[in-house]
């Protein structure tokens, strides 16, 4: 589990170096967005997948996009120091963390 924290929190820092929409104060501020994700996928990601599943189907899993954007705009306003200038940032970010996070995951 710490190792994942680690990877995620590196990730976003990476993340928000490259994207001029995504900021962040400093690599703990990366740490402490990388808890509150975990958290909000944990409790509050299942019940909007369940409520959205329809729309999911319906869109061939492309709507899972807009929930991760979702989860990564309500960390923005949870995280101070954190900020996500708009939902199409969120979504980019949200692709990038996807694809970054599968390709080190299995890296290491």
């Amino acid at each position: 589990m710490i190792k994942t924290l680690l990877i995620n929190s590196i990730v976003i820092f990476a993340g928000s170096y490259l994207l001029n929409g995504v900021t962040l104060k400093n690599y703990w501020t990366a740490l402490g967005v990388a808890i509150v994700l975990a958290i909000l996928n944990l409790f509050i990601r299942p019940f909007i997948v369940l409520l959205t599943l329809p729309l999911t189907i319906l869109t061939l899993g492309l709507f899972t996009l807009v929930i991760n954007a979702w989860i990564l705009m309500l960390a923005d306003k949870l995280v101070d120091g954190f900020t996500i200038k708009g939902f199409w940032w969120a979504v980019l970010f949200s692709l990038f963390i996807s694809i970054l996070n599968s390709l080190l995951f299995v890296i290491f």
